[in-house]
């Protein structure tokens, strides 16, 4: 590298960012665990990362350390009221979290060799405070404003009033033009930003998500013991509870299924400790299509899964769903496959880039039932084909998605575009 880091500031400033994730809670999924396992694999190089995010909770302390990694920390930033904000809807406080996050590293004589924002929120304090301290940005979208809004359909009115997709889609741009760099997740974000952004630049780099590889492990036979209330028999999903996330289509997907192998359950994981509005309407409409089919005795509804049951629940199902229309990558499906499982997934997400179809694991359309029910009828009956995908999925994931490697390749990253 042609300048030697010191410390980095990374920026999420949406949702519950705790050193621990509270995963499942509003806003709070795999960009939280992306970014916390990204600092923590950048911290083993010697490097500090602190991540800062909004402060809304006043019995949190403003600097948190995180466990077993004394070179990261989150620091949280007070802007607007003690309160949270929906990510939707936390644009209005923006200016005075980033004139507050300025005053904070002026105060504590703090110097960082580069920012690095994530989502659109943190990109746009990003920018703003990187050029007021006169230093690198960096930008990772984790997920595009006019991606989502095509593939959720829906009436455009109602749309744009619970997403703000315009104002996003604007500061998007302003971003993109803005940082020294930015990567994106997947080759079809690339794709989508060129056709729908009409964006084209040389200072991107496509870098995919990694796995905690020392987490998300083959099942040993003490990992078997570890959790045996589980069924023999079940198929995984795992995900916020939200509107794009498919557990509409994985249901009607199931039904299916179930009438063609008769012992299988399905298990749908994930949502808040304690679910807001927004995640009881989803969890409604489950329900619904659940009693309307009958089938209350092959699905289950987990609700929140604590951090130390995910594993096993990986290891023991039959295979992994990933059944979203709308997915810029899928970290779960990564996590899944780093525990030896096949995993069946949307065609339309980035994950498509991760798995090589019929040979690591399956995409499909999952609004088409019978296709998505087809192939994961497939991994259900032919336990050697399963078997096969699991390993070789396995086996990618140790070789080309661990934090580490992709530590090294954000490291590589901002040295060329500093």
């Amino acid at each position: 590298m042609s300048k030697k880091l010191t410390r980095i500031a990374m920026l999420s400033t949406h949702g519950y960012f705790d050193p621990v994730p509270q995963l499942g809670r509003t806003d709070t999924g795999g960009q939280v665990v992306y970014v916390l396992e990204l600092a923590k694999a950048i911290a083993q190089e010697g490097i500090k990362v602190d991540i800062f995010t909004r402060w809304f909770d006043k019995t949190q302390p403003q600097i948190d350390p995180v466990p077993g990694h004394e070179n990261v920390r989150v620091i949280r930033i007070n802007a607007g009221s003690w309160e949270f904000i929906p990510k939707e809807r936390i644009y209005d406080v923006l200016d005075e979290l980033s004139a507050n996050m300025i005053h904070f590293i002026q105060d504590n004589d703090l110097e960082y060799d580069l920012y690095h924002g994530h989502y659109v929120d943190a990109g746009m304090v990003t920018v703003k405070v990187a050029n007021t301290l006169i230093k690198p940005s960096f930008f990772t979208a984790h997920s595009l404003g006019a991606w989502k809004k095509d593939q959720m359909g829906g009436d455009p009115e109602e749309m744009e009033k619970k997403f703000n997709f315009k104002l996003r889609i604007d500061e998007e741009m302003k971003i993109y033009k803005a940082v020294n760099a930015q990567t994106l997740t997947s080759i079809v974000q690339l794709e989508k930003l060129n056709e729908l952004y009409n964006y084209y630049a040389d200072n991107i780099e496509i870098i995919p998500p990694g796995v905690n590889v020392h987490t998300y492990h083959l099942p040993q036979e003490e990992d078997l013991k570890k959790f045996d209330r589980l069924p023999d028999n079940y198929i995984f999903c795992l995900s916020r509870i939200d509107s794009n996330k498919g557990h509409d289509l994985l249901l009607y997907a199931f039904d299916l299924v179930r009438k063609e192998v008769e012992d299988v359950i399905l298990l749908i994981g994930g949502g808040s400790p304690n679910p807001k509005p927004r995640e009881k309407e989803i969890f409604a409409v489950m329900h619904k299509i659940i009693d309307e089919a009958r089938m209350n005795d092959r699905v289950q509804l987990t609700g929140y899964i604590p951090d130390d049951l995910i594993v096993p629940y990986y290891q023991k199902g039959q295979m992994f769903v990933l059944p979203s229309l709308f997915e810029p990558f899928g970290m779960t499906s990564q996590e899944a496959m780093a525990c030896g499982q096949p995993v069946v997934a949307s065609r339309f997400g980035g994950i498509r880039n991760t798995i090589s179809n019929g040979e690591d694991g399956l995409l499909v359309d999952p609004t088409n039932p019978r296709e998505f029910a087809d192939a994961m009828i497939k991994l259900l009956k032919d336990k050697d084909y399963n078997e096969k995908l699991g390993a070789a999925a396995y086996k990618k994931i140790q070789n080309e998605y661990s934090w580490e490697a992709i530590a090294d390749r954000f490291l590589k990253f901002y040295s060329k575009y500093m």
